[in-house]
């Protein structure tokens, strides 16, 4: 039974689950990590990854079409390749795939392939995949291990979650999608029906109207990204709408009727009025479930709650020696996040000195749409919620010369701080490059830096980061380049 008894066992190879796997093993624990259908999960190969590659392809376009806005010269109107833009992010992440099958084998984790089921606590079984691979650069790894019984002191659940389906509104794969389908269109729709504006959906909403579709955002919160400050959202918002999309909130899609290649979405508004938009194609982007089924946990008496395993701040579930991690363990279903939590639990497990919770108050969100949005902490509106007495920091990408000569001056900062003790509780950003931006003040926060250590942080010139500091000296009357 050597060969099939470990420490640790996790189940699902996502981000949480494969940076789990390696802290393991770095802490000398015997581990295997069992997967159904791509290393990497859905983030690398479904997800955040390629997503990134196609919002790529598409910013580079944009430019293209503005080259005479920075003195360039280009022949005709630059168009897309849609199977080029295809193949560039489905090779990104096929490279990124193998390269964690190149760190299982490094870190000596062994990979099981298959379904794994947990038949009592310490003990799963897998079976054959019925979810094969169906990419050819996603081959199954040679030498992993299958089907059978494997034993391990503790077992870590980091399956992820999948796209939430509407009744009424199910994906078919062909005129509604998930995305799944979003990421391969066979051909580009010339019209686009996007329901949600969260990350998900903006971003292909965004890439979708780059690449030259009319597309449409249906959200029924009276906000586009509804979890972002709304002064933020409001920017945003402005600023695709002057691409060209248009966006309705505070609507939803009643009903969708079927056409031979066309759907027609019958958008039913606050007051009641219904209005039908026909496109070529529907995404519906309306949030993520995680994926409890099949594993056993009911037989077991794991605790779930509205889809998601129940967890302490370690992990751990109800069960002894079952663990959970990741999307499947609830929000925030940021990649970033499963990987966090994921060395947390097993830090904890092998006895790590000084191991603490997660602050979820800390965990920053990035959209990648144009323009991007990046935020952490809390918004205005739930800073006053909690009866905080605030001071509020802004400062516009216009007053920026990095910005300005970049051609990038549409955009905001805003820095939120608690008056009493000066400490950073909420930042949030909108424009060009925010993504990269928002982890200065994500130290910022994990460091309980007050706003006099931001003043007196001396930031390079000409970079879009200054405006940062800018933002915070507006929340204290002291700034300087407004």
């Amino acid at each position: 039974m050597s060969g099939t008894s470990y420490d640790v066992i996790i189940i699902g190879s996502g981000p949480g689950g494969y940076v789990t796997a390696i802290r393991a093993a770095q802490l000398g624990l015997k581990t295997a990590i069992v997967e159904r259908e791509h290393l990497g999960g859905i983030c690398l190969n479904w997800g955040c990854i390629p997503t990134k590659a196609l919002l790529r392809s598409a910013e580079i376009l944009d430019h293209a079409n503005h080259a005479k806005s920075y003195g360039l010269k280009l022949e005709g109107k630059m168009t897309a390749d849609v199977k080029d833009v295809v193949a560039r992010s489905r090779g990104v992440s096929a490279r990124l795939n193998g390269g964690v099958a190149f760190l299982m084998k490094k870190n000596k984790i062994d990979v099981i392939w298959g379904e794994a089921k947990l038949t009592k606590p310490g003990e799963i079984s897998v079976g054959k995949s019925t979810k094969p691979v169906v990419e050819p650069q996603n081959p199954v790894p040679k030498g992993v291990k299958g089907e059978g019984t494997y034993t391990a002191k503790h077992v870590i659940v980091a399956t992820g979650a999948r796209p939430r389906a509407l009744p009424g509104i199910e994906p078919d794969g062909k005129l509604i999608w998930t995305y799944f389908e979003a990421m391969k269109p066979d051909v580009m729709p010339k019209s686009l029906v996007v329901m949600g504006s969260g990350a998900i959906g903006i971003e292909f909403a965004s890439f979708y109207r780059s690449m030259g579709a009319e597309v449409t955002v249906v959200e029924v919160m009276p906000q586009v990204m509804p979890v972002e400050d709304a002064e933020i959202s409001a920017f945003a918002r402005k600023q695709l709408e002057k691409r060209g999309l248009k966006i309705l909130t505070e609507a939803k899609v009643a009903k969708v009727e079927k056409g031979a290649n066309s759907v027609t979405a019958h958008v039913e508004t606050k007051d009641g009025k219904v209005e039908k938009i026909t496109a070529d194609r529907l995404i519906s982007a309306v949030g993520v479930q995680g994926n409890i089924e099949g594993l056993g946990l009911e037989a077991l008496g794991v605790k779930t709650d509205r889809g998601c395993i129940v967890i302490d701040g370690y992990g751990k579930t109800n069960v002894p020696g079952i663990y959970a991690i990741g999307d499947v363990a609830g929000p925030p279903m940021l990649a970033h996040k499963a990987e966090h939590e994921g060395v947390i639990c097993i830090e904890k497990i092998a006895g790590v000195p000084g191991v603490h919770p997660m602050e979820k108050g800390r965990i920053p969100g990035c959209t990648y749409c144009n323009p991007q949005v990046a935020s952490v902490g809390l918004t205005e509106a739930k800073a006053k919620e909690q009866g905080r007495d605030i001071r509020v920091g802004r400062y516009s990408f216009a007053a920026n010369g990095k910005a300005i000569a970049l051609g990038e001056d549409q955009g905001l900062i805003k820095t939120i701080f608690d008056k009493k003790t000066g400490e950073l509780i909420g930042a949030h950003m909108v424009g060009a490059e925010v993504t990269e931006l928002i982890q200065g003040f994500v130290v910022a926060m994990n460091l309980e830096t007050t706003e006099e250590e931001l003043m007196h942080t001396i930031f390079p010139h000409p970079t879009l980061s200054e405006m940062m500091k800018e933002s915070v000296l507006d929340a204290y009357g002291r700034v300087l380049n407004a």
